[in-house]
């Protein structure tokens, strides 16, 4: 609550303006964990928590807070859209193989009230035919893919202007 005492949800200008750095989780899906030892370099060579520390700094050079997390588990993910419900600006979401299959992911972004952007390191659209089709993307104010860790930071800048231009 501000000080009138009127809610707001969190990705609002209101929520922003509060003067408090806002907010984004950072969702990885199974298997992002094990970024950097991927044989085929699909993912590419640097390892998670390269990637974690190098989203870390961009966050922090942006003025967001950042929840950066990983989990193999559907129903964490949800958990923690849920939990971002309360405090989150914004949700990045790598769901990874769950891209393509997971309602109940789905369904927690569709009742999540700020801004979301899905993001992928390799370029889903180039890979097998069942990848093609992303239940997130239904959600999402916009999809990043296909440009490895780089995407990451990108998914960052991108989520730092959509919260501030709504301010």
């Amino acid at each position: 609550m501000n000080s009138s005492s009127e809610q707001h949800a969190p990705g609002d200008a209101a929520h922003v303006a509060a003067g408090t750095d806002p907010t984004v989780w950072f969702l990885n899906g199974p298997n992002a964990n094990l970024y950097g030892l991927d044989a085929n370099k699909t993912y590419g060579s640097e390892s998670f928590p390269m990637l974690q520390a190098r989203c870390e700094k961009k966050a922090a050079a942006l003025a967001l807070k950042l929840n950066f997390v990983q989990s193999n588990h559907e129903g964490q993910l949800v958990d923690w859209i849920q939990q971002a419900r309360g405090d989150a600006a914004g949700v990045i979401i790598n769901a990874a193989g769950l891209t393509y299959s997971s309602v109940p992911i789905l369904d927690a972004l569709l009742a999540f009230p700020g801004r979301i952007i899905e993001v992928h390191m390799s370029n889903i659209w180039r890979r097998e035919s069942f990848r093609h089709h992303s239940y997130i993307s239904k959600a999402a104010d916009g999809v990043i893919a296909g440009l490895g860790a780089e995407g990451y930071e990108l998914a960052i800048e991108a989520m730092a202007r959509l919260i501030r231009r709504a301010a």
